[in-house]
């Protein structure tokens, strides 16, 4: 690890900086800042603006179809815009703080290791917002119960925030204790989608099968990838933070915007077979239902 930052990170000695922990003065001290350098911010700037664009295209997509068949629309695009937002901020410099920890170390001789790390935040607010609305699409897409939905949705909020509270974990047991936690809801989210979104949609016709297979099946594979990344950087601190931002930008764009143009051209596609949603989604409230003020009890 130390190899790692040295080569990538500045390295000063003598007086502390006030947003270091204190250290003990008798022994030598040094100093190991890790940010992210023109690469991982030119990566967040290329982002946002695919984040953009993609959002207008699926506005644009939402408004060819009926209101009735527009919730995969609406909820797509509505993951793109967050994205943009958490990206536009991080690209910016918002949503970053840093993570700063302490090491002993013996070679030849004792000495203190003060390393600085950047966790982008808004990351994680990102992700607690968007990834329920991806679950969402794919609950939907199979037919899955309300129950079976929820439970999902909750696992997934518990993953994304124990994995913040593990970026800022001041032991490796509060880090991989919550790290472990995070991994044990994403199973959760792994057997609602497999095992109860399979049952769900056996009863569909054979191309929404079909489909919902691959898609599902491609996403369980990103989201199987984020965990790994988070373990190496953030976790095991092999990879700096450049490296970092690359690899969720990967990530975001497979995760999203590509989903999203996947999962949009098959469904219109195939929106002969899809039901519609009636009611108040179409056409508001009803006269009949309508809230009237003003009214006698």
């Amino acid at each position: 690890m130390e190899e790692v930052l040295r080569k990538t990170t500045a390295t000063t000695t003598g007086t502390a900086p006030t947003s270091f922990p204190t250290v003990t003065p008798d022994l030598p001290t040094f100093y190991f800042t890790d940010v992210a350098s023109d690469t991982g911010k030119r990566t967040l700037w290329v982002v946002t603006v695919f984040m953009a664009l993609s959002s207008l295209a699926f506005y644009g997509m939402a408004m060819r179809v009926p209101v009735q068949k527009r919730l995969f629309h609406v909820m797509t695009a509505f993951i793109t815009t967050i994205a943009f937002i958490s990206y536009f901020a991080m690209a910016s410099g918002d949503g970053i703080n840093f993570h700063v920890y302490k090491e002993k170390t013996t070679k030849h001789h004792t000495a203190v290791e003060v390393y600085s790390r950047q966790v982008y935040w808004a990351r994680y607010v990102d992700w607690s917002l968007t990834t329920p609305l991806l679950l969402a699409d794919l609950a939907f897409l199979a037919g899955l119960n309300g129950a079976s939905m929820l439970v999902a949705i909750f696992a997934d909020v518990i993953m994304v925030l124990t994995g913040l509270f593990a970026a800022f974990g001041n032991s490796d047991g509060q880090k991989w204790g919550y790290y472990t936690m995070g991994c044990a809801a994403y199973l959760v989210i792994v057997y609602q989608l497999a095992i109860n979104g399979r049952t769900a949609i056996s009863n569909k016709d054979t191309k929404t099968k079909t489909f919902f297979t691959m898609i599902a099946g491609y996403t369980l594979l990103l989201w199987t990838a984020y965990p790994i990344v988070w373990g190496i950087g953030d976790g095991a601190r092999l990879m700096n933070v450049d490296a970092e931002v690359v690899c969720y930008a990967i990530l975001d764009v497979l995760a999203k915007p590509i989903f999203g143009f996947w999962l949009l051209t098959t469904h219109d596609k195939m929106s002969r077979n899809t039901a519609s949603i009636e009611g108040f989604w179409a056409y508001g409230l009803t006269q009949e239902g309508a809230i009237r003020v003003g009214d006698g009890a």
